[in-house]
């Protein structure tokens, strides 16, 4: 996910737009007498409109756009929530944070959610399902959604890190009843943190945008120290420095794609014909964040990161984060049964290695990897 990789002076000549020209306000809200710009309005109606939703709403952190999406679905505590075993503890934190249940289900070789595991595991409680698009791949939406649909159960799109990708003609994080991306600083497009929440539904938008911001209305008769209120939130905002980065790097984002698509391209012409490949749903979109693939043999596995760590290329999540993204590890946040739930996705990920793609490294230097990894399987 390398939007880091590709800052340069369009990010820093528009913060220095901000400081010298616009007035230098970081807030999002107000001053409107020493501004000439709202950065963070402008980069949500941009976010909007480059993944065809009705309405986005900027905050903090992926963290915090997990959070109030589930608030803003009435998700309360005693309330189950499901979501995969391979994550990042994040979407779990959330859960916990507002008092609801984590449920665990099993993912299969696309490494995203596994529609069998998820029809087993709904029950009266189940509030919420949250696929998670894992490492640039879509989870199995049209199964989910059917599934969830006829349950009358919402879904919350976990798209931190498949940013850009489709399923069909839909963007990810368009297909459920709410979306949330990511901009940490290994995000495909980044603004150091912050997240952005989506929906086409009116009344959840004007939940999160009230919640994130203290329970603020906004309303436009009345100065903001004497807004109008109908509900407490918090602070989750972010600022108009975030922003005016967040909207450079939103232009680049289909650049990224295609970069990462030409280094990732490589590597799979070389090896697609000689050991197993994540399985990627059909009429998927992909964003080439990861290469990944399944060695069995526990010796062959370790001497291939051994030659991927000698060549700096490294890994990503799998091996060298699993503990982060993996809930078979997770016993601090869960409990013995969902442990128990998340054993098969361990095994899953145990055979599995992940190549970053990154922008830092040539299409040449892919190529080369490639024909090193094909030298080592046959």
């Amino acid at each position: 996910m390398p939007g880091w990789e590709i800052i340069d002076k369009k990010e820093s000549n528009a913060i220095q737009k901000l400081f010298k020209k616009e007035g230098g306000v970081l807030f999002a809200h107000g001053f409107d007498k020493f501004r000439k710009k709202y950065h963070v309005r402008d980069f949500e109606k941009l976010a909007a409109k480059k993944f065809k939703m009705n309405y986005a709403q900027a905050v903090s952190s992926g963290t915090a756009a997990l959070k109030i999406a589930l608030l803003s679905l009435g998700v309360k505590r005693g309330d189950e929530v499901i979501t995969q075993a391979f994550n990042f503890i994040a979407t779990i934190e959330a859960i916990l944070d507002i008092g609801a249940k984590p449920i665990i289900v099993e993912v299969d070789k696309t490494l995203n959610m596994s529609v069998t595991a998820l029809k087993k595991a709904i029950t009266k409680k189940t509030k919420a399902i949250i696929p998670v698009h894992m490492l640039g791949v879509p989870a199995k939406m049209n199964e989910i959604k059917l599934i969830a649909d006829r349950k009358k159960i919402k879904i919350i799109e976990d798209n931190c890190e498949a940013m850009g990708g489709k399923l069909g003609n839909k963007y990810l994080c368009s297909i459920g009843e709410i979306g949330v991306v990511s901009f940490d600083f290994s995000k495909s497009i980044t603004c150091g943190e912050g997240g952005m929440i989506y929906t086409n539904n009116k009344k959840l938008f004007k939940f999160m945008r009230e919640y994130h911001d203290h329970g603020h209305e906004n309303n436009k008769r009345l100065p903001r120290g004497m807004d109008t209120r109908s509900i407490y939130g918090f602070n989750y905002r972010i600022t108009e420095m975030q922003a005016v980065i967040g909207k450079v790097q939103l232009s680049k984002l289909d650049k990224i794609i295609n970069m990462q698509k030409k280094r990732y391209n490589q590597l799979n012409k070389k090896l697609k014909n000689h050991i197993e490949l994540r399985e990627i749903p059909k009429n998927s979109k992909i964003t080439y964040d990861t290469f990944i693939f399944f060695i069995k043999n526990k010796l062959l596995r370790n001497q291939i990161i051994e030659i991927l760590n000698k060549k700096n290329f490294g890994t990503k999540n799998l091996p060298d984060a699993i503990k982060w993204h993996c809930s078979a590890y997770w016993d601090h946040a869960l409990n013995s049964k969902q442990i128990k739930r998340s054993i098969s996705t361990k095994n899953i990920l145990s055979t599995a290695i992940a190549i970053p793609i990154s922008l830092k490294r040539t299409v040449d230097d892919y190529k080369n990897l490639g024909n090193l990894i094909l030298e080592m399987l046959t």
